[in-house]
């Protein structure tokens, strides 16, 4: 017992740090760990103090006892069973999928990591590309409801600028949760989409256990209290218009609420106008292919990002014209009924996006430039404003004080794309170029008057 041994240095060294790794994984990272967790659980009790609807428990449970919770939820573990069945594999196997369909969509969100740096981020690139207009209506229509109850933002799809937008505006009231699709499962982008609350889905995906864990994951959150935002169209609008609604994940949230629960789940139509899409042309595109391949590669949204970064550093201008959003009723599930279908509320709050749309000066100028003929700057700017005098008065997101300052803004950013064309003070809709045009005017072409902006005809256009 008390013979001397030789070891060669390496191995001993060796020993020494599997020793310490050990000595760290069981005495100091569980206290490191305990003490970490309160100071965090201390933050998020300042920070609930401030927020008007508070960060809910589910929310902060650790991602690990989230994803045992629902592969242990009993319509999971029913699906297990019968996927193994069909697929003739053992349970175990089963079993195994769903684990990794669970890890695969659970977040792990922090909140350090969405109010620290997620908001001043969403910030920062919302007011250095637009200038952001809300309806005066917005802040008491969501006051208004009940402050137990779980609110999922249901939004109009026009730009990947959305999820900035919204999250940017809620930050004062509340943490959101997003579905992402898979264009932003790659590292790091994945590691801070999930921090931030986030969680994956597989738009293509069509196996019936896939479907069951995502839409127990969406329930359970809905059934915590966790604040959602969700895209019924199911993808970016092509042309602009409105798209008819999918039902997908408000399918799971209707399904698994329960009338006679203590908390009401309140969907919140929330329409989005740009003057400008940052994507516009690659949606266009992807319209005339009939398809949606969009093609953008993360090194163009990265040099986006630095470019815009730059302008604002050296205080050039930035912005490219005014981003709107404006809430339309809320729509309570415990106030519409059991007898309530997914498709009959689907229906409604499309109807609702579409009658809160706001109205801006592009898609203004758009709709008169889409009539076909060639004005003079003034002609163009009444006529511009006898449109808006179509609209609604809730949906005009122009002031009338900054109408022709806002109008005339307009028409230099589309002369500057080369959308629209102006000789000697005369502007007409450039043949190359009427498709933008059209995917502006159609955000608003179901407020006015049917036939207010006849088809542009092209040929009579490039004649003129």
């Amino acid at each position: 017992m008390t013979q001397i041994v030789e070891l060669p240095l390496w191995l001993f060294i060796l020993i020494l740090l599997f020793a310490a790794v050990t000595a760290l994984s069981h005495l100091l990272l569980p206290s490191v760990r305990w003490f970490f967790r309160l100071r965090l659980e201390r933050a998020v009790k300042r920070l609930n103090r401030r927020l008007k609807r508070p960060i809910e428990p589910f929310k902060l449970a650790r991602r690990h006892d989230m994803i045992q919770r629902l592969i242990y939820d009993p319509d999971v573990t029913r699906e297990i069973v019968n996927y193994a069945a069909k697929n003739r594999v053992p349970e175990n196997v089963a079993f195994q999928k769903a684990r990794e369909y669970a890890r695969e969509i659970v977040p792990s969100f922090s909140a350090f990591a969405y109010f620290s740096f997620g908001i001043r981020v969403a910030r920062l690139l919302a007011n250095s590309v637009y200038r952001i207009k809300t309806a005066d209506s917005n802040d008491a229509t969501f006051d208004a409801i009940p402050k137990d109850a779980t609110v999922v933002f249901v939004m109009n799809h026009r730009s990947n600028m959305d999820y900035v937008l919204v999250t940017y505006l809620a930050a004062r009231d509340s943490a959101l949760a997003y579905a992402v699709g898979e264009w932003a499962r790659v590292w790091p982008l994945s590691w801070l989409i999930k921090s931030l609350g986030a969680y994956f889905i597989r738009r293509r995906s069509r196996g019936a256990l896939y479907r069951k864990v995502l839409a127990r994951y969406v329930q359970l959150a809905t059934a915590g209290g966790v604040n959602q935002a969700m895209y019924p169209e199911g993808g970016l609008s092509l042309t602009g218009a409105l798209q008819p609604p999918k039902m997908g994940l408000l399918s799971y949230v209707v399904e698994g609420f329960d009338p006679e629960s203590e908390r009401d789940v309140v969907l919140m139509p929330v329409a989005i106008n740009y003057d400008r899409v940052l994507e516009d042309k690659v949606l266009i595109a992807a319209d005339q292919r009939g398809d949606r391949r969009f093609g953008a590669r993360i090194t163009v949204v990265v040099g986006f990002i630095l470019r815009k970064l730059w302008q604002r550093l050296t205080r050039q201008e930035t912005r490219f014209g005014t981003a709107a959003v404006a809430f339309g009723a809320p729509l309570s599930l415990r106030e519409a009924g059991a007898d309530a279908t997914v498709e009959a509320l689907s229906d409604e709050l499309m109807a609702r996006i579409s009658g809160a749309m706001p109205v801006l000066s592009v898609p203004l100028i758009s709709t008169v430039l889409l009539e076909g003929q060639a004005l003079e700057t003034q002609a163009l700017l009444d006529r511009a404003a006898q449109v808006l005098g179509q609209v609604p008065l809730a949906n005009r997101a122009v002031d009338a004080s900054e109408l022709e300052t806002e109008l005339r803004q307009a028409l230099n950013g589309l002369r500057a794309r080369g959308v629209v064309l102006c000789d000697q003070s005369i502007w007409r809709a450039n043949p190359e170029e009427v498709a933008v045009l059209r995917f502006y005017a159609n955000s608003i072409a179901h407020l006015l008057p049917e036939n207010a902006a006849p088809a542009l005809d092209v040929s009579a256009t490039a004649r003129s």
